[in-house]
């Protein structure tokens, strides 16, 4: 069964091309996390003391089958942002110890490894990428080329946020680990809109949300770590999970009082774009997207980043314009929900194609920004 936009909660008179910033939920997945948050209304001491054990648990394993993972290597956090500072912020770094990143991580995540640096004197070499992307070994050995023995963890993005270009995680996390040095990935755009196997990864540490791409509810994500890290990696909260001899996901299960209603919705998530093919709606919104920078890199004659390598969401170039203007003259002349911004001196716009987007959308933001930008 193939979904339809009806399935979503997107209002009529939007076309929404923005998935990739917060995501979209589908009706009958609303529908079961308004259900878990009617239950816990109902008796929240039952709910939260005395169920959530087993609730959390069920949905943690669910999760850890469909990324063949072991469940206890899973814990659930609010979004990346929440996963990465706690792996960051319990690395025992020290002055002289180095960070290997790219130029091209989410802005929350470039200030939190400021914030690590400041902290522990250990510095962040931001690698500068290559554009147009050429290839993954290129881009593979440029990196790691920028590694030394002073490097102790390497922070990349699985897809990044502003040029939605996918990196070579596996191949990294393989040479990374062969030079032992620790890899941490950010997956925030991965869940949902590739295919996720973390053991075939190998990444020491990795973290995404489930409320992007998976079509989950907001406030929902989730930490990896392999069992070897556990004993480092402390909990940003420390409640009653943290007792002598408790495991990584006591530790990081329970900082407090919070709705847990996104958390045991994910495997429904799940589900749903298991029950409507979501291997076909992946590539025909792969399709879209990449008529979408054909077209318009044709128009403007500007090269794309790159040929191939993005998913359903692509960044494509733009000519020089103001583009916080252009994006709210796309949304209040047009109706059409699409960042448009700058990067590396170039500017461009980021466009998310998901299920509920259709061909038609596609033409009437590409007929908008022709008339727009000229």
């Amino acid at each position: 069964m193939s979904p339809s936009s009806a399935d979503f909660l997107i209002r009529d008179d939007i076309i929404f091309f923005n998935h990739g910033s917060f995501g979209a939920c589908p009706r009958p997945v609303f529908e079961r996390y308004q259900a878990w948050q009617r239950e816990l209304e109902g008796q929240p001491v039952e709910f939260l003391l005395r169920r959530r054990p087993a609730l959390m648990a069920n949905a943690r394993a669910a999760i850890a089958n469909y990324f063949n993972v072991p469940a206890g290597e899973i814990v659930f956090v609010a979004n990346v942002t929440a996963g990465l500072n706690v792996a960051l912020r319990s690395l025992r770094l020290h002055r002289g110890d180095e960070i290997l990143t790219t130029n091209h991580e989410y802005g929350a995540v470039n200030r939190l490894l400021d914030f690590v640096s400041a902290k522990t004197g250990a510095a962040v070499r931001r690698h500068r990428v290559r554009l147009p992307y050429e290839s993954d070994e290129a881009f593979t050995a440029a990196f790691l080329a920028e590694a030394s023995a002073r490097t102790k963890a390497i922070v990349i993005s699985h897809i990044t946020s502003s040029t939605s270009l996918i990196f070579p995680v596996e191949l990294i996390c393989r040479r990374a680990r062969e030079a032992g040095i620790l890899t941490i990935v950010d997956g925030a755009h991965a869940p949902g809109q590739l295919p996720l196997d973390l053991t075939a990864i190998g990444a020491d540490i990795y973290s995404g949300n489930f409320h992007k791409w998976l079509c989950a509810p907001k406030g929902s994500g989730f930490l990896h770590a392999r069992a070897e890290h556990h004993d480092w990696i402390d909990p940003l909260a420390v409640s009653h999970g943290w007792a002598a001899g408790s495991d990584f996901v006591e530790r990081n299960d329970w900082g407090g009082t919070r709705d847990i209603a996104p958390f045991l919705t994910v495997p429904a998530a799940i589900d749903y774009q298991r029950d409507h093919q979501w291997d076909r709606v992946r590539a025909a919104c792969h399709a879209l997207a990449g008529a979408a920078q054909h077209e318009l890199c044709a128009h403007y004659g500007l090269q794309p980043l790159s040929r191939d390598q993005f998913a359903q969401m692509v960044t494509v170039p733009l000519p020089a314009c103001d583009g916080a203007a252009v994006q709210k003259q796309l949304y209040d002349e047009y109706r059409i929900e699409a960042p448009v911004g700058e990067f590396a001196g170039q500017g461009g716009i980021r466009i998310s194609v998901q299920a509920y987007n259709t061909a038609k959308d596609l033409e009437r933001l590409l007929a908008a920004l022709k008339s727009i930008i000229t």
